[in-house]
């Protein structure tokens, strides 16, 4: 964690010293274990990650494991370029951590490019086995395992309660990062549901924000169109313009991950990351004690959660059907 963050962060976790598990004092003790951190498409700044952090040091403090007294974390973000997550993978491979933790596909690739031999535990990734990270599931094989962020039948889910929640919809322009094996998945699993409910789906790039500039404005050129924001690191690295765009053209958009949603987005479903990166925090302290990633099987979320802007919905001109509301776990007014 950069110099400010890190004496923020340990001044926030210094209130709760006096909950420290005994485990936590008992291991005052023993060498400093070092973590490195990557994820490819975050922002240190930005509030998402700063929860996410959190998290994933309040799972290891749980655990005994203490960030400054018996475990270092050393955070790096690569912003959604290709050539900083190589970067920042080189450098945390060169510190020689006990373990990596990564948040992606397209930051997990460089690391196993880097290393095959340090312990590394993964979140928010949407196939593992179909991009050759890992062996199988229940045995990833190599030095990675870690927590698939859905299975690919979420796709379908998107598409259906976009239509629920804007009934009159026919088209649906779907944001994706082909280049990975998930943007393909995601898309082939939208497209197989699109003719069952009556709509016309395409996909668009998230490559460049001028590509997507262009064609989210195509698409708001004639009535009845709705956004699909797939599962990937580029869709957080343009995540302020996708959701400028939803708005500036009154369209509405479903999202993977409740923080488009806190930020003004109309309606996410996904898995609870918050939850994940605390499970991670889990396999890091297995890992720390002597256990193998070959041995620790891929886990599949255990927490979804569906979340709703009615304030958004309201701006969209949206009355949002009380079924859903009912199974919404969030609701933002």
């Amino acid at each position: 964690m950069p110099g400010m963050r890190r004496r923020e962060f340990i001044t926030l976790l210094g209130g709760a010293a006096a909950g420290w598990p005994l485990a936590a004092r008992a291991q005052q003790g023993e060498r400093l274990r070092r973590i490195g951190v990557l994820a490819g498409g975050a922002l240190a700044s930005d509030a998402d990650t700063r929860e996410r952090n959190a998290a994933f040091a309040q799972g290891l403090q749980q655990l005994g494991w203490i960030e400054g007294r018996n475990v270092q974390i050393d955070y790096r973000y690569g912003l959604g370029k290709a050539d900083k997550v190589r970067e920042y993978a080189a450098e945390l491979v060169g510190l020689q951590p006990d373990v990596l933790v990564v948040s992606g596909a397209s930051a997990l690739a460089p690391l196993l490019h880097e290393t095959s031999t340090l312990p590394i535990v993964f979140v928010s990734v949407a196939d593992p086995v179909g991009a050759g990270f890992v062996e199988t599931m229940a045995r990833p094989g190599g030095n990675a395992t870690g927590f698939i962020q859905f299975e690919y039948s979420l796709s379908g889910k998107w598409l259906e309660l976009v239509k629920e929640i804007a009934p009159s919809v026919t088209r649906v322009a779907v944001l994706r990062d082909p280049a990975v094996t998930a943007g393909v998945g995601q898309f082939a699993v939208i497209q197989s549901v699109a003719s069952s409910i009556g709509l016309d789906v395409g996909p668009v790039n998230l490559r460049d924000a001028g590509d997507i500039e262009r064609a989210v404005t195509a698409l708001a050129r004639s009535p009845n169109g709705a956004l699909v924001v797939t599962a990937s690191a580029l869709s957080l690295v343009h995540s302020t313009l996708i959701l400028e765009l939803a708005a500036r053209h009154r369209l509405p958009a479903i999202y993977p991950r409740r923080s488009f949603v806190a930020a003004g987005g109309l309606i996410s479903y996904g898995f609870d990351a918050l939850d994940q990166v605390r499970r991670a925090a889990g396999y890091v302290d297995r890992i720390l004690k002597g256990e193998k990633p070959a041995d620790l099987p891929v886990q599949a979320p255990t927490k979804y959660e569906l979340v709703i802007n009615l304030k958004t919905a309201k701006a969209l001109g949206l009355i949002v059907p009380d079924t859903l509301l009912a199974r919404a776990d969030e609701v933002i007014e």
